[in-house]
């Protein structure tokens, strides 16, 4: 899930972004439109307003938002992808030469040079052919814009030529092709471990947790998006995922599992809620209701990802999760210490409004290097983006 930025100028391609915004969204994406004040005459605010469930941006000052607010600041930071479509001549002169003189070509230059952005030329043939204009997309491409080239079709001034704008799918699918071949997580191999473990009283009951393996679902998947050879192992859950997945019953069981697949991957990330006890005498009966009591021994499981530090080759990067009612930041460092792990990731369970069950999360990310990072509540979906390229950041050093 990614957040798209579409800047929208000024041709009779415009009528086309609200297919394209759609394409984004039925994808999982979150899309916000700026429109310039030409574009909005072509494409109404409302229309992409109904489609985005978003604000659109024009060129104009708002007195309902805060003053701390500053729009292409805040929209190049909230973008990961921007494209530009239709891009005109104009806006592309303007892009060429730094010039920023609306909310779009603003935003475009407070858009940070490593994230990817993509434009759309459609203008007249002659336009398009003209010195000036090729001169103009070669230089923004030599910067790193990602130019989806016109075809040639019927233009709007009935000449037939090249100049008309890709149609959206198309689009879409070229910003997702572009995106997949550069992922972050390329070429590694990730395990991911998610939902509760389950201990065995007798043949029909069981010690177990709250645990729905919604995160660590959402961090496979994403993964996977990210271009990661992913294995996840589950314990019991009812979630649906095309991923491949193991599954497995208890502690134990996981344990024995992640022994014979650890050494070939590149992160661990340990995402299940594993039951720290199990039943010491498993009854191989149903035990009946003979008394008003009944009393349980229970033993300590084995800690797994203290047990798989030993095994922990040069270059792996291990990272757990501390689900904490109290002392969260204290709790969290400490198990970053005992456990041997690189990261950990730590989440506040008593709040009823995200972790357990919840499709939210506001998590705090510890490393062993002293960095800490504080991802406020969103969809988990968006936090496990997060914490993977967060992953990845600390990989990279």
């Amino acid at each position: 899930m990614s957040n798209i930025l579409i800047g929208v100028s000024g041709g009779i391609a415009a009528y086309k972004i609200p297919i394209l915004c759609r394409k984004f969204i039925q994808a999982g994406d979150s899309v916000k439109v700026i429109l310039t004040e030409n574009a909005a005459k072509f494409v109404t605010p409302l229309t992409l307003e109904t489609l985005t469930k978003n604000r659109v941006y024009l060129d104009d000052f708002l007195t309902d938002i805060s003053p701390r607010d500053i729009e292409h600041i805040d929209l190049a930071e909230w973008a990961d992808i921007f494209i530009i479509a239709p891009a005109t001549a104009n806006t592309i002169a303007k892009m060429a030469c730094g010039i920023a003189d609306n909310l779009l070509t603003s935003t475009y230059l407070a858009y940070k040079t490593e994230k990817p952005l993509f434009i759309c030329p459609a203008m007249n043939t002659n336009m398009y052919q003209n010195p000036a204009t090729v001169d103009n997309l070669n230089k923004i491409a030599q910067r790193g814009v990602n130019i989806i080239s016109p075809i040639e079709g019927e233009l709007a001034c009935k000449d037939v030529g090249i100049g008309k704008m890709q149609e959206p799918e198309i689009i879409f699918e070229a910003v997702k092709d572009k995106l997949s071949a550069c992922n972050v997580l390329n070429g590694l191999k990730v395990i991911v471990t998610a939902g509760p473990t389950i201990e065995d009283i007798d043949p029909v009951r069981y010690i177990s947790n709250r645990s729905s393996g919604k995160m660590g679902y959402a961090i496979a998947e994403m993964a996977k998006k990210m271009g990661a050879d992913v294995t996840l192992i589950s314990g019991p859950s009812n979630l649906k995922t095309s991923l491949n997945v193991t599954k497995v019953k208890s502690a134990i069981n996981m344990l024995n599992v992640l022994k014979q697949k650890v050494e070939d991957c590149d992160i661990l990330i340990m995402a299940a809620a594993v039951a720290d006890y199990r039943v010491e005498n498993i009854s191989d009966i149903k035990i009946k209701k003979s008394s008003n009591e009944l009393h349980l021994k229970l033993i300590k499981n084995p800690d797994i990802l203290f047990e798989l530090s030993k095994v922990k080759r040069e270059g792996q990067v291990f990272v757990g999760f501390a689900a904490e009612s109290n002392d969260l930041e204290e709790n969290a460092v400490l198990k970053l210490k005992m456990k041997n792990l690189d990261m950990i990731v730590a989440n506040d369970i008593k709040r009823e409004d995200i972790a357990f069950d919840s499709d939210y999360n506001e998590v705090i990310v510890f490393n062993k290097k002293g960095s800490k990072l504080t991802i406020k509540k969103d969809k988990k979906e968006v936090i496990a983006e997060k914490i993977l390229k967060e992953i990845k950041a600390y990989i990279n050093g």
